[in-house]
């Protein structure tokens, strides 16, 4: 369910020595959490390249968020391909014995 307006609380955070007012109609500390990790992460930048100009800074963090998301998004397919086939011979299995106990009981000979 979509959060009104009314609903949306405003957060102050500070990012490469930037201050931002953000609107968030989830948890407030969210989006401080997020704000700290990019932060983080320009810093770590700005420090290993030997550069302060911002613009590409954040470049180059995006460029290393939408690596992770990228592996993020293939490690998902992955994982929901594997459960199709997993399921899909679980289901298999399931089939075949209930085939076995579906079929009537062997009378013994005497």
């Amino acid at each position: 369910m979509a959060s009104s307006d009314s609903q949306k609380q405003t957060v102050r955070v500070s990012i490469f020595n930037q201050t931002y007012t953000v609107s968030t109609g989830g948890d407030p500390r969210e989006i401080e959490e997020l704000a700290a990790e990019i932060d983080d992460l320009m810093l770590s930048i700005a420090r290993r390249t030997g550069s302060l100009d911002s613009a590409r800074t954040a470049v180059l963090a995006c460029l290393h968020l939408a690596d992770r998301l990228r592996s993020a998004e293939r490690e998902v397919e992955a994982v929901r391909h594997s459960l199709v086939h997993k399921t899909r011979d679980l289901a298999l299995m399931l089939d075949q014995a209930l085939l076995e106990n579906d079929s009537p009981p062997e009378i013994p000979k005497s």
